[in-house]
């Protein structure tokens, strides 16, 4: 056997140390699955690369309106309630709670990998109960239909009270109330993934992923601008995004809320065909109204489960509907 010389094998030894480095930057999830602050923040250091085209472009709706410009409203043919504002009423579903005192805010908290292809992140928000307001953890959720989107729900201020609108699927990404929910629900849109060919792809930038259980992954991080009412309004988004002073504010309007208009391709996607909450995803709400330690009163806005880490099955009897006047798909 021939020797090396030893040029040849240092460039050999330095070649393999950079595919090494490579490849602990791509797949950034420990051994132990755990997704955390610190190693998102390894991955803020770096300035993002010129990426080219954002792959999760795909899951706004085309701006059939002619604006195009971002922030500019979106008008539709329902007249709102008078009792509501009109974006919330003219871009979400119809309110399921209503409050006179201001949800907490948002819990940092971590996500647990994804279960395999196919599954979408809901993340988790806060509902009203008999104690109070208590917290929904977040979960893996088994889309009903092949490119279901999900469109989180929010509470919005109007009036003097707050009110719950509840999520829905639909095949883009509809108004969420400009709320910075993390994992890739940045406010508007959402980057964590998106589908193509049937196939679901995930971006690892925003998500928990063992490739062992998903194989369609890739990298993308979006610098993106999120409408709030915080002095820095340029925000790096990431799974772990904070806002001033570590607050992130868990509703749209008022005083101290996320400051934010619904955009014309969000607009456009709540007019497209959309299905309401699956009954597994009413009856994991419910089920925590039940455990005393989700309430913020009981833990000083610091759940007892921040995340579930057993996904919800889909629901096959729900389907997307055109909806006729609004407010109909609503759980």
């Amino acid at each position: 056997m021939k020797r090396l010389p030893g040029f040849a094998l240092c460039m050999s030894l330095a070649a393999l140390a950079a595919y090494c480095v490579a490849g602990s930057h791509f797949n950034p999830i420990p051994a132990n699955g755990v997704f955390s602050a610190a190693v998102a923040s390894a991955q803020d250091q770096a300035p993002p690369p010129d990426q080219g085209p954002d792959p999760a472009a795909v899951n706004q709706a085309p701006d059939t309106t002619g604006q195009g410009a971002s922030g500019q409203s979106y008008t539709t043919e329902a007249p709102p309630p008078a009792d509501q504002n009109p974006d919330d009423a003219n871009y979400a579903e119809q309110p399921t709670a209503t409050a006179t005192e201001a949800p907490p805010p948002l819990p940092d908290y971590a996500q647990p990998p994804a279960p395999g292809d196919g599954y979408v992140w809901t993340p988790g928000y806060w509902a009203w109960g008999p104690y109070g307001y208590y917290w929904v953890p977040g979960v893996w959720v088994e889309p009903p239909y092949v490119g279901g989107l999900w469109t989180p729900g929010y509470w919005g201020f109007y009036g003097g009270r707050y009110l719950f609108y509840p999520g829905h699927w639909g095949f883009h990404i509809g108004w969420y109330g400009g709320i910075n929910y993390g994992f890739g629900y940045v406010g508007f849109g959402y980057e964590g993934g998106y589908w193509n060919s049937g196939h679901f792809f995930y971006n690892r930038v925003y998500n928990n992923i063992n490739e062992r259980a998903v194989r369609n992954v890739y990298s993308y991080r979006a610098n993106v601008r999120v409408n709030n009412n915080f002095r820095e309004n340029n925000v790096r988004a990431n799974n772990n995004v904070r806002m001033n002073n570590n607050v992130r504010p868990s509703y749209r309007g008022g005083p101290a809320g996320v400051q934010s208009n619904p955009r014309p391709s969000e607009g456009a996607a709540y007019r497209e065909p959309t299905a309401p909450r699956m009954n597994t995803q009413v009856q994991h709400e419910q089920n925590y109204g039940a455990v005393r330690g989700q309430y913020a009163t009981e833990n000083h806005g610091k759940p007892a489960m921040t995340s579930e880490s057993r996904p919800l099955r889909a629901d096959s009897n729900v389907k997307p509907q055109q909806r006729s006047g609004g407010g109909e798909h609503h759980r």
